[in-house]
């Protein structure tokens, strides 16, 4: 890199001086030689040079910031770098970019930096007044100019980032720096950017104009060249098809060719997998340029790069036919748009990537999935058993509770070991054990002494509740972990609490005649309830829109709702009131669930983040953001330490709530998700989505295990039981499935997971798993539940056909 310090003079290009200017570093070599991530930079000819013009300040004295002009070029893989200084022995390709550097130079009246380039280039006067290099049209110095000019308006707002592997602006030069802080929105130079600048940024990247006739035959060939391709690399080339056909096409809308556009998305949709109409729908309604700008979907296939997991040998066939056929358009495309993950080894089969893609933004990338999960549960505080309250609990003889001690103690033990994968206990913050809590516990033990060990052999009995006549909607349910209570959330905005036991539902007392209560009596808890308000229904009103989440707190005391007026709301169960509104979403609150250890709750929403809060606090203490449409549904990890979010982009995404970060990305499904649930080890993650598919993950290792076919409608409920022997799913085809999850996850060898490369075989034995069908008359299964005995409860709404 040649940076020409002597040359410098001062310039009235205005930048404030506590912006840090920017300057792009040269990308030398393959992109693709270390670590088997990202695609090259090199162009088609071999290596194209890349030149980067960046104003850099004066000595850090706060001055007027001078322009230095460096240029750097790209070697082709394997080879010397080329000196800086020699770009007239490059291709045209080279010499076209340096005169549309010095072209946009001499119209913002920068002539020093302009003389200077031109002495460090060795070009000549004429060779920039409008004469294009030798073998050239008259006009293509103008029209790399008018590119690049288009190429500075994009990067003009927020700080320019340096590109992952996989970018590299080809064909146009890349300037940077030139106004790249947020201190000047307004103007680059002499060039004015759009009032909208994260929109024409995004778009921008479309003006590289081709021939629009030659669209349709660009991708005719490549489409021709990878059907010719080997069985074994024509599988994995196939993933390209539907990202260029995107791109493609939206590049002919952007560019105004409205009837060339609708001719290559006729002639080419028919071609891509059937995952991807519904996407494809929305493509087909933006004909226009105008459509593009306010389109979400667009945006965010615009703006997230494309992830294509290809073998070493399948890129390199691809690489080196786009070079033989000089494919420019095509090979642009794969640059600016596309991340291709590069790994060594055997290509991947059809069944191989069949499973892993689908998503919005294509497959996840590796690393990705690398960092480390504390997947194990936190020690369980070593809690007392009374000997007086097993007395009580004597059923027949006075002999049976003494029997059940030894198994108590046994429990107690088994949950005081340390699990070498969980978190330090002290990891977040979590909220104290009260003394109501630790008699839920007690009675949580006993429970569990009376639980039915299930398997193949012994399946669960299934109590089913029917909302009959629910003409209000019934649009969310959840139950109580210890079965007493049920909550309904209904399309009219209101939540409905039912008690399910003999005992009814009660309010406290008024303020009056709380105070006339004996404070130190042993039935104080009792005696504040007043029986006048006894009843087996509660009705909260506050929502103003259709409540779609509701979850109950581990201790009873308080339930979450959610709703479309982008709300979420906590009710005291005690007084039957809302106490806090939340307010942080801007759109619909699609779901909301407590931790286990109560304190915290997260949701998520229309705004495709999820939000971590804390019912002490009214403002979110974690912001989840990084998926491309809604956030349908959350899920907090047994230890509390992670949320899982399944969202509408066909992703399934793990975060850490002490750093907000994303640790894990799962793609696989065809269809948003609607479902997640974690098994009660905390290793394995189930999620069930639109397509009817129910797929399971190893969290620690970040790669799907497993695949349960059977359901043919959306799975909205899974729940493993209680000590995760059996995973149920309810699906909106009216069933509830029973599967045998012991099966599913056992031989998983960690052999197959070290490769890491995808090469993922997912055994075809859902009929082996499926361990019972059970069809409701005309109700779709909403919600599922393990009682403490493992009984399992589910519940819907009564949809007569």
């Amino acid at each position: 890199m040649a940076a020409l310090a002597e040359e410098q003079t001062e310039v009235a290009v205005k930048l404030e001086p506590e912006v840090p200017p920017t300057l792009l570093p040269p990308q030398a070599g393959d992109g693709a030689g270390e670590g088997g991530g990202g695609t090259t930079n090199n162009g088609p000819n071999g290596g194209g040079g890349n030149v980067a013009a960046a104003a850099s300040s004066a000595g850090g004295d706060g001055g007027t910031p001078k322009p230095s002009v460096a240029v750097s070029a790209v070697a082709p893989a394997g080879a010397a770098p080329v000196p800086a200084a020699a770009p007239e022995a490059g291709a045209p390709h080279d010499r076209q970019t340096l005169l549309a550097v010095l072209q946009f130079l001499r119209q913002s009246n920068l002539r020093e930096a302009e003389e200077a380039l031109r002495r460090e280039a060795r070009l000549l006067e004429e060779a920039v007044a409008g004469t294009g290099a030798p073998g050239e049209a008259d006009g293509a110095g103008t029209e790399a100019a008018s590119a690049l000019l288009s190429r500075v308006t994009a990067s003009a707002p927020g700080p320019a980032a340096p590109d992952p592997p996989g970018t590299g602006a080809s064909g146009a030069a890349a300037v940077s720096g030139l106004a790249t802080g947020p201190a000047a929105p307004g103007k680059v130079g002499s060039v004015a950017v759009e009032d909208q600048p994260d929109v024409s940024a995004v778009l921008s990247a479309y003006n590289q104009q081709g021939d629009p006739t030659m669209y349709e035959e660009y991708y005719s060939g490549l489409k021709h060249f990878i059907e010719c391709s080997l069985d074994c690399h024509r599988a994995e080339l196939s993933q390209l098809f539907y990202p260029l056909f995107v791109h493609m096409y939206l590049e002919l809308v952007y560019n105004q060719h409205e009837n060339e556009a609708k001719s290559f998305f006729e002639k080419f949709h028919g071609d891509q997998e059937c995952y991807y109409q519904d996407d494809l729908r929305v493509l087909s309604s933006l004909t226009k340029k105008e459509h593009m700008k306010g389109n979400e979907t667009m945006l965010d296939f615009r703006t997230s790069k494309f992830v294509l997991r290809i073998s070493r040998d399948s890129y390199q066939l691809l690489k080196r036919h786009l070079q033989e056929k000089q494919n420019n358009q095509i090979w642009n495309i794969v640059q600016e748009h596309l991340y291709i993950d590069i790994f060594d080894g055997m290509p991947r089969s059809k069944q191989q990537i069949d499973a892993m893609v689908g998503s919005l933004a294509g497959e996840a990338k590796r690393e990705a999935n690398k960092s480390k999960v504390f997947f194990g549960l936190l020690k369980e505080p070593e809690i007392e058993v009374p000997l007086d309250d097993e007395d009580e609990e004597g059923e027949n003889e006075e002999g049976k509770p003494k029997k059940k001690k030894p198994k108590k103690d046994s429990i107690g033990s088994k949950s005081k070991k340390q699990d070498p994968n969980a978190p330090p206990q002290n990891r977040i913050p979590l909220p104290e054990l009260k003394d109501s809590d630790k008699l839920d516990k007690i009675m949580n033990m006993k429970e569990t002494t009376k639980r039915v060990r299930l398997g193949p052999d012994c399946l669960p009995s299934i109590c089913f509740y029917t909302f009959l006549n629910a003409y209000q909607g019934l649009t969310a349910v959840d139950v109580t972990d210890d079965s007493s209570l049920i909550a309904g959330g209904f399309a009219d905005s209101t939540v409905r609490v039912w008690s399910v036991t003999p005992k009814k539902l009660r309010s406290v007392k008024q303020a009056a005649d709380l105070s006339l209560i004996d404070k130190e009596s042993d039935d104080v808890l009792e005696r504040i309830m007043d029986e006048k308000t006894a009843s087996e229904l509660k009705i909260l009103y506050g929502h103003s829109g259709p409540v779609y989440g509701a979850s109950f707190s581990p201790d009873r005391n308080y339930l979450l709702s959610s709703s479309e007026d982008g709300t979420v709301r906590l009710w005291s169960l005690q007084t039957f009131t809302c106490l806090v509104g939340y307010k942080g979403h801007n759109y619909p609150v699609w779901d909301t669930q407590f931790s286990p250890y109560g304190y915290y709750f997260v949701s998520g929403g229309h705004d495709r983040v999820a939000r971590l809060w804390a019912t002490d606090h009214y403002q979110p203490l974690r912001i989840f953001a990084g998926h491309l449409a809604d956030v349908n549904c959350t899920r907090f990890h047994p230890n509390s330490n992670y949320v899982a979010t399944g969202s509408a982009d066909r992703t399934v995404r793990l975060w850490d709530v002490l750093n907000g970060n994303c640790v894990r990305i799962f793609t696989g499904h065809k269809g948003p998700i609607h479902s997640l649930t974690f098994s009660p080890n905390g290793r394995f993650l189930a999620t069930g989505a639109t397509d009817g598919r129910v797929l399971l993950w190893d969290i620690g290792h970040g790669l799907m295990v497993g695949e349960l076919k059977g359901h043919t409608d959306t799975v909205c409920s899974l729940r493993f039981s209680r000590d995760g022997e059996i995973l149920a799913s309810g699906s909106m085809d009216n069933t509830v499935r029973l599967w045998d999850a012991v099966k599913a996850f056992e031989d998983l060898e960690t052999d197959d997971f070290t490769t890491a490369t995808g090469h993922i075989n997912l055994p075809e034995n859902s009929q082996e798993l499926l361990l019972g069908t059970y069809m409701t008359k005309s109700t779709p299964v909403v919600h599922l539940h393990f009682t403490r005995r493992n009984l399992v409860l589910a519940a819907g709404a009564y949809s007569p056909q």
